[in-house]
Parts: C-alpha cells; sequence; structure tokens
C-alpha cells in the first residue's frame, strides 16, 4: 500500500495554501499509474498543514524524507519524549572529531541553539542525525571524486532503517555512538588520532607568537602562548605580569615539547611554534586518511578469508578470521599517471598455471612498435598475432606503415619460466585488467621502493600463494598445482570458492600490536584524499562552543 506521504512526493508540481492539501482523483490517479496499475490509491489525499511544511523541509533528503514517510510525517526529536534523541545527535556530533569526521558539516551550533519543536528543528536534528550515520559508517567523501582511480564501490546505509532504528532505541545515544566500523586496525588508528589530536588546539583559540621565546622574556604577546598552551591542557600558572615567560611557562612548554616528540628545553623557538600553530602533521593526516578509506571498506566483511594487498606497503597478504595467515612482498604500478595500480575489490576466480602473456595494448604500441619499425626483429621472444589468431611471420609484415592507433596485431608471449607474468598469475576479472601474478624479475623484491610495473601487482612468493589459495579446496595444494605446472601448457584452476581481494592504499596502518606504521604516499592519492576531508570541514581538535 502506497504510503500518504510517497504518494504525496510523487505527485510534486502540487501548490498547497491551505490549511488541509487535498489531491484530486486525477492527480491520485496519476500517482497510482507511475507506481503501477495494481496499486490502490484513494480518490482524495489530505495533509496538514505542518505535515506539509515538514515534507517540504526534508524534501533534499531522500533517506530522512522516506523515514518520516513511512512514519506517518511524525516529528520524532520534540518534546519531552524526543529529548534523549537530541542528546544523542549533539553527543554524536561532539565526538565527530574522535573518528576523523568533518565535524563542520554538522552545525553544533545549529543544533545547540535550535527550536526542536519547530519544523525547522526537527528537520535539522533528523538531517544531521542521518548525515553522522551515514559518514561515520561508509565515509565522509567520494572517493572517486578524490582520485579516479579509487574504483570503491561504497555500500552506503539505509539511513530511513537507521533513523527508524535510533527512534526505537532504548539507548539513543548508545545506539548512535556504536556506527562505525568495529575492525581492530580502525580502532587502532582512532587510539593513535586520539593521543595526536590531544596536541591540536581547538578552532578559536589565539595562535602562539613567533619568535624565540625564554625564561625573563617580556612581550605583550606571550599571554597569546600561554593561552594556546592551556587550550590543550597544557597549564601555566598567571604571574603577576601576564607578559612574562616565567618559569611556570617554560615547563608547560618543555611538556608540550615531550608530548609532541620535540627537542625538550622549555624554549619556544621556531619547530615548538609551528607546531603549536599548526595542523595535523604528516602522520596524524595519514591516520585521518587511513580511518576514511576503513570506512569505505565498511561494508566488507573483513572477518572472511580475503587477500589484502595494500599498495604503498608493497605487500600482499591473506587473511582469515581477522588473522594474517600469508604474507608476501610485491611490485605495484610505476607512479606514471597511466600506470598507477587502481584500488578496488573483487572476486579471486582464478589461478591460472603455466600462462601465455597476452602483451596489452598499450605495451605493443607504445613501447614495442617503436622498436620494431627500427628492428623487426626486435622483442624476439614474442609471437605476432593477426585478427584470427593466428601467428604471423615478421617478414610478412612492413611495421613503418603503422601507427599506434592503426596497428593491427597483438603479440603474445609463450608459457616459459621467461614468460613476463612468470609461472603463474591470479585472475579476479575486472575492468582495468589488474591481476596478481610472478614474473622471472626476482631481483626487485629486494628493494625497499618497488613501484615499476604497468599496473599488474607481480608477487615475490607466487607458488606459496598459489598453495595458500588452493589448500581451501584440496588437502594437498602442492601437488594440485605440480601437476598443473609439469603439463607444459597454460591450465585454469578454479578457486572453490572464490576469494575475496581487496587493492587497498593505506600509508598508515596497525601492526596486531596496535602499533601504526607508515608509508610513503607513492601515488599522491592521499593527498588528494586528505584535500576532499578539508573541504568537506573537517576539524580535528573538534569543535568550537
Amino acid at each position: 500500500m502506497l504510503s500518504r506521504f510517497n504518494a504525496f512526493v510523487m505527485a510534486f508540481g502540487l501548490t498547497l495554501s491551505a490549511p488541509m492539501a487535498v489531491v484530486s482523483g486525477a492527480q491520485a490517479q496519476g500517482v497510482g499509474q507511475t507506481v503501477g496499475a495494481a496499486t490502490a490509491i484513494a480518490p482524495r489525499l489530505e495533509f496538514s498543514a505542518p505535515e506539509m511544511d515538514l515534507a517540504r523541509a526534508v524534501a533534499g533528503w531522500p533517506g530522512v524524507a522516506a523515514f518520516y514517510g513511512e512514519n506517518g510525517l511524525r516529528p520524532v526529536f520534540g518534546g519531552i519524549e524526543g529529548q534523549a534523541r537530541r542528546e544523542a545527535v549533539i553527543a554524536a556530533v561532539e565526538s565527530a572529531h574522535l573518528h576523523g569526521l568533518p565535524a563542520a558539516r554538522y552545525d553544533l551550533p545549529g543544533l545547540r541553539q535550535a527550536n526542536a519543536d519547530s519544523i525547522a528543528g526537527e528537520a535539522l536534528f533528523a538531517r544531521v542525525a542521518a548525515q553522522y550515520m551515514r559518514d561515520v559508517t561508509s565515509g565522509a567523501i567520494n572517493p572517486a571524486r578524490a582520485d579516479a582511480q579509487i574504483h570503491r564501490t561504497i555500500n552506503r546505509p539505509n539511513v530511513a532503517a537507521l533513523l527508524g532504528e535510533l527512534v526505537k532505541s532504548p539507548d539513543p545515544k548508545g545506539f548512535i555512538l556504536s556506527q562505525g566500523p568495529k575492525d581492530p586496525r580502525y580502532l587502532a588508528l582512532q587510539d593513535a588520532l586520539a593521543s595526536r589530536a590531544g596536541l591540536m588546539a581547538p578552532p578559536g583559540a589565539p595562535l602562539a607568537p613567533k619568535g624565540l621565546w625564554r625564561t625573563g622574556m617580556r612581550d605583550p604577546a606571550i599571554p597569546d602562548l600561554r593561552a594556546r598552551l592551556a587550550s590543550i591542557g597544557f597549564n601555566a600558572a598567571q604571574p603577576l605580569d601576564p607578559s612574562e615567560y616565567d618559569a611556570a611557562l617554560s615547563d608547560a612548554v618543555l611538556q608540550f615539547q615531550e608530548a609532541a616528540g620535540l627537542p625538550a628545553d622549555g624554549v619556544a623557538g621556531p619547530m615548538t611554534i609551528n607546531r603549536l600553530n599548526g595542523g595535523p602533521d604528516g602522520q596524524t593526516r595519514a591516520i585521518l586518511v587511513a580511518m576514511e578509506r576503513m570506512r569505505w571498506m565498511n561494508g566488507h566483511d573483513l572477518n572472511a578469508r580475503h587477500v589484502w594487498v595494500n599498495i604503498p606497503e608493497y605487500i600482499a597478504r591473506i587473511y582469515d578470521g581477522g588473522q594474517q595467515v600469508f604474507q608476501t612482498r610485491v611490485v605495484v604500478g610505476k607512479t606514471d599517471s597511466d600506470m598507477r595500480t587502481p584500488e578496488f575489490s573483487d572476486q579471486m576466480e582464478y589461478v591460472v598455471v603455466n600462462p601465455r602473456w597476452n602483451v596489452p595494448r598499450s605495451i605493443t604500441v607504445k613501447e614495442y612498435l617503436p622498436r620494431l619499425q627500427k628492428n623487426r626483429y626486435a622483442v624476439s621472444h614474442l609471437d605476432i598475432i593477426d585478427g584470427r589468431g593466428n601467428v604471423v611471420s615478421r617478414d610478412s609484415i612492413d611495421f613503418g606503415r603503422y601507427s599506434a592507433s592503426s596497428f593491427p596485431y597483438r603479440m603474445r608471449q609463450k608459457p616459459s619460466e621467461d614468460n613476463a607474468l612468470g609461472l603463474v598469475k591470479f585472475i579476479f576479472p575486472n575492468p582495468w585488467n589488474i591481476y596478481l601474478h610472478d614474473t622471472p624479475s626476482k631481483h626487485l623484491f629486494g628493494e625497499s621502493s618497488r613501484a615499476y610495473s604497468h599496473g599488474c601487482i607481480r608477487i615475490g612468493d607466487p607458488f606459496d600463494l598459489a598453495y595458500a589459495l588452493l589448500s581451501q579446496q584440496t588437502d594437498n595444494p602442492q601437488r594440485m598445482f605440480q601437476r598443473a605446472l609439469d603439463s607444459g601448457n597454460e591450465q585454469w584452476l578454479s578457486l572453490k570458492p572464490n576469494l575475496p581481494v581487496h587493492l587497498v592504499y593505506f600509508t598508515a596502518m596497525a601492526e596486531p600490536s596496535g602499533e601504526i606504521r607508515f608509508y610513503r604516499d607513492i601515488y599522491g592519492r592521499d593527498a588528494r584524499v586528505w584535500d576532499a576531508l578539508d573541504k568537506a570541514g573537517l576539524e580535528l581538535a573538534g569543535q568550537s562552543d
């Protein structure tokens, strides 16, 4: 049965001015045709003026509108009965900085001043609750807008359902504060952020004056230094002369320096002042971005067995039940814009033993065609294949007549130990033709920075990875793999069941101990995600009153 509110929303374009709005029979019939002939609609649909006002106030938020449609357009945040819900929403917004969320978008001052019994106040609380729960469960930004090579499918929550659960909960505050990832890696990042955020002054705190300040000095700007330190918990007793840099202030500076990992001498020099006045440092930004990335993963079952490739770490792992059961070094795509390894998740379906290498078109025309035009016998380890799949003699081809766009052939390498893919590849079909594979270039795994491929991921221990993957379907994965290898022919081994694979990009990642390790932002993606969070209104140290 079509709800009254949904019928109204679908009958858009209606102008209402009377205390009770009426939808005509003809309009109702049109609505019925929109949702299907089987839907029964009453000849007249009536809405009170407050109902219409609330409908208009939330019309721009589909999830919120759907909630009120299912709730009969009844306010839920006003009055005594809505007090606990209002307090829950305010508490969530006050804690947004603990998740590294853009607190500015949640309008805390507006919530505190809102008349919750008004339509505007009701709509504000509903919209903020919906926005906060959406952000904390699945991320505050659209990753594809931050970087085109992030192909992350975000599992956004059902906002209407979440609002319904919030309203029904006997503990609204507990419910809304429980939203967000539960993965131990996220919680470790959250702990690390809390320890660093404590050193960040809140918005509105005075800036510490530039200079070199030491005990005994006097200056009218010194009270600002004292106030900024006090805003983050490093209090110094007020001297008789507030402009004096006294022993108590020196001690407060010393404590801040120790907490911030700076040389601790109690002298407020340029390094200390910059740290006091600055925004989050590079590592703190990495933690904030990593938390956002973990929120993007929140719809995936990371407790299930899966492959996890962290691109800037140059490491691939298998996790099972939240525990690491396999690890190997990898080589990832070069830093050139068209060779970077993209981020996405998919299902690994095949282990391909003795693979042939079908040379990507981009490599064929950009790298090999110019060499063939100089020497037709260049890259002789590769066969040239025509449109019918036949091997073509190089002597029959005039390479000089072709351009990159007109070259009609493709290139392929037979299975061998010297094959560019080595002796095994791991396939998870995807639009970007990215896969994991062996390589004859083993020396690269000894490098600390391993961004050398054209985008695919080379595996340091490919046989061991194959054994680990096949172990879920046979008691003797080594024998299964070796039989395929000994055939000398390309063999496709189906994985049963398929295994989730996540190509991720974390420059800050928690160890099982909870320690955070940091990695270089090799593609500059974290910087772009940070910029997007910053534009969304990120405030690390919380919110001003």
